[in-house]
Formats: C-alpha cells, structure tokens, sequence
C-alpha cells in the first residue's frame, strides 16, 4: 500500500510542476530579424547597436539581459535616450560592447542608441542634440610623460 501512496505523489508533484511551468511569464529572448545598425564610442569603448523596430523595449548586452549586464545607475545611462523620445517599449535592442569599463560602456551604448534614433526619425535630432548625447566624448586619460611620476605629476621637489 505504501508504494502505491507514493506513485501517486510523485504523479501529483509532477503534474503541479508541469501547470507552475506554464504559469511562469516567458522570459524574452534575442531579437532576431531586420535590423538597423550603428557604432557609438566613448574613451576605449565602443558598442556595436542593432535596432529591431517592432519590439517591446527589451534591450540585450553582450547576450545577456541588460539588467544582468549593468547595474542600475549605468542600465539608466542607456535608457536616457529612449525616455526622452518615448521610445521605452516601442523597439528592441542587441547591443555588443567591447573595451573600458562598464560606465564608459553604458555611455558608448547610449551614443550608439542616440544615432539609431535620429536615423529612424530626424525630427528627434534637435532634442538628443541638445543634451550632447550625438558627440563622440574623444577625452582619454593624458599619456605619461618621461622625468614625471603621472601626466603632470611631477616628483616632490627638495630645497637641499
């Protein structure tokens, strides 16, 4: 009798694992399709950008979910462009990033974005213009110099 108790529990279990399975919400996956491409920069950075139009404002980085690949201040960097124009849910993005650190990542991911968009609908452009998210940033740390400890960091000069 015991046996038979449980076979049934472990049918029972299988079935409720099977309904909780199918209850779950489908995790998005990587657009695939037409797309529209572009390259934005910052420091050593750079960050190849597609754009699928008809999307629902899910964003990948390097494969994976953009809030798995940024944390949240550096994931807001990116979406910047995309609160300004509306444009939140309305397109999916595939972004691969390569070089520098995270922060100058999520800033060339930005100025990647910012391009698509004035590329989608010009009548955007004097809105991103005007937060200077359009311009290359081309400032990279000063290379050092020989006779200096940095830069321009010179060493401690004695009198004696």
């Amino acid at each position: 009798m015991a046996t038979k108790e449980i076979i049934k529990d472990e049918e029972e279990l299988e079935v409720e694992e099977s309904e909780k399975s199918s209850t779950k919400k489908e995790e998005p996956t990587m657009p695939k399709g037409k797309f529209i491409e572009e390259t934005g920069h910052r420091k050593t950075s750079s960050a190849r950008v597609r754009l699928y139009k008809k999307g629902s404002g899910v964003i990948f980085v390097n494969g994976a979910k953009m809030s798995n690949y940024f944390v949240a201040s550096d994931a807001s960097i990116v979406k910047q462009p995309l609160k300004l124009t509306s444009h939140l849910r309305d397109m999916d993005f595939s972004i691969v990033v390569s070089g520098g650190g995270k922060k100058a990542q999520a800033e060339a991911a930005r100025h990647g974005i910012s391009l698509l968009l004035i590329e989608t609908e010009a009548e955007l452009k004097p809105a991103i213009k005007a937060k200077g998210w359009t311009t290359r940033d081309a400032r990279r740390k000063e290379r050092k110099k020989p006779g200096l400890k940095k830069a321009r960091r010179a060493p401690q000069w004695s009198k004696r």
